[in-house]
């Protein structure tokens, strides 16, 4: 059974992601507490996100191995509650560790990887789920994650193109957004959801909660209107 998602973000007043263009460092601490009254099972986010605000580009240690290894989803022993849900589907992260805290380490691959990548992956004891040949199918994917580990809810913490194919393919059940009290101007810089050339149709959302935090800080929740 897919988990529920909800998108928790933290953005600009005018919908931009980009945290280090808001002058001093924003207060992320509303973020973290916010995220945990979900009592969520996983978080999840790209490779770009992942390399930059955790693995800190660490190269993944390639070897050379005798035989192929099947294309099939791999469950590793990590006894843990909570989970890392990294969409890299190139298999370029390195890991020094199956965990980020204590939640474990779950790689969401495309078939097109390397079978010296999943033994690296395999030899760091990190999972991962095939989520199709050459493309990401996320309703499969959500699919593996509900099946293959204890995860019923869901934390979407991307940047904005993974936010937008998620959304776009109808996987998105609320958004929890942070608007920070900063306009921050720059037509470069991401939104929330993006949807390239050739975006979805403009999915409703229904205001189930606004909430002030300390900071100025403005906690909205909505529900996707389903029809």
């Amino acid at each position: 059974m897919k988990p529920r998602v909800i998108c928790h973000m933290m953005s600009s007043l005018d919908g931009r992601i980009i945290l280090s263009r808001w002058g001093q460092k924003p207060n992320t601490k509303e973020y973290e507490t916010t995220a945990a009254t979900f009592d969520a099972q996983a978080w999840l986010c790209g490779r770009v996100t992942m390399e930059k605000d955790f693995t800190e580009g660490f190269a993944p240690d390639l070897q050379p191995i005798a035989e192929p290894l099947p294309r099939t989803d791999f469950v590793a022993e990590h006894g843990a509650e909570s989970f890392a849900v990294a969409v890299d589907a190139h298999g370029k992260l390195g890991w020094e560790s199956a965990f980020i805290d204590e939640d474990h380490v779950v790689a969401v691959l495309t078939e097109q990887v390397s079978d010296e990548y999943l033994a690296y992956l395999r030899r760091q004891g990190v999972s991962y789920v095939f989520g199709g040949a050459q493309e990401l199918d996320f309703a499969l994917v959500l699919d593996k994650l509900g099946k293959l580990f204890p995860i019923q809810t869901l934390l979407l913490e991307g940047g904005g193109h993974l936010n937008g194919s998620l959304l776009k393919a109808g996987l998105v059940d609320e958004l929890s957004l942070l608007h920070y009290p900063v306009v921050d101007g720059a037509a470069t810089s991401p939104t929330i959801f993006e949807q390239g050339q050739e975006p979805g149709p403009p999915v409703s959302f229904t205001l189930q909660n606004v909430e002030q935090r300390p900071g100025g800080i403005l906690w909205l929740r909505y529900q996707v209107t389903t029809s």
